[in-house]
């Protein structure tokens, strides 16, 4: 089976925020923080041992979120991730055994790209969007110029080092899909119940998305 394109996904979210959670009990809180300043999806990391329980809590109290699972590093992290009901994957990087999973339960996948190596093996998958981590410290929107130009049918999900004073830049060029980020939601302001804060970030991430024309 083909692995789902994340393209239709990313179409309708443009900023695509990156939770760390710590506890359970924050995670609808955060969802409905981020549904609440006019985001509508949410990345959770694999970074906890409660990621997989925060999926679950938000997919069933929050549907209006398009929740998804990040970190995902092995088949055992992405089964957990999609059993709890995550609807999109995203890794570090490239993992044919995740790919594989991906393809087996029909999730859309984003797998981390830094070189043209790593486009090429998640090309060979069928996969037309990807995640180019980390971002700045890579080189930025330089580099992944560079790495778009040999394969014009490809759009990337930058991470790492976006923040507002750049999200604009990023979402303006043509092979950028959505940009993801955490300035938003930052593990602080989860720790600290701080979900007034995300609303309004949250809000300012989906106006600068709003103002750029691609």
């Amino acid at each position: 089976m083909a692995i789902p394109s994340a393209r239709p996904f990313l179409e309708k979210n443009p900023i695509v925020p990156v939770v760390v959670l710590n506890r359970v009990e924050d995670a609808v809180p955060t969802a409905r923080a981020l549904l609440a300043g006019g985001i509508t999806s949410a990345e959770v990391t694999f970074r906890t041992p409660v990621a997989a329980e925060c999926i679950a809590s938000i997919a069933r109290n929050v549907p209006e979120i398009a929740v998804g699972a990040g970190t995902v590093i092995n088949a055992e992290q992405a089964n957990a991730a999609i059993d709890a009901g995550a609807t999109f994957l995203v890794s570090p990087g490239f993992s044919a055994t995740v790919a594989d999973v991906a393809a087996e339960r029909g999730v859309p996948l984003l797998p981390g790209v830094a070189n043209p190596t790593d486009i090429m093996a998640a090309v060979e998958y069928g996969l037309d969007v990807m995640k180019f981590f980390p971002a700045v410290p890579l080189g930025g929107l330089s580099v992944i110029k560079a790495f778009a130009a040999p394969f014009p049918q490809l759009k990337f999900l930058p991470t790492g080092g976006i923040s507002e004073k750049n999200a604009a830049e990023w979402l303006s060029q043509p092979f950028i899909a959505a940009i993801g980020g955490s300035w938003m939601v930052t593990t602080k302001l989860v720790d600290n119940g701080e979900f007034d804060t995300i609303t309004e970030l949250s809000a300012q991430a989906m106006s600068i998305a709003k103002e750029v024309t691609r």
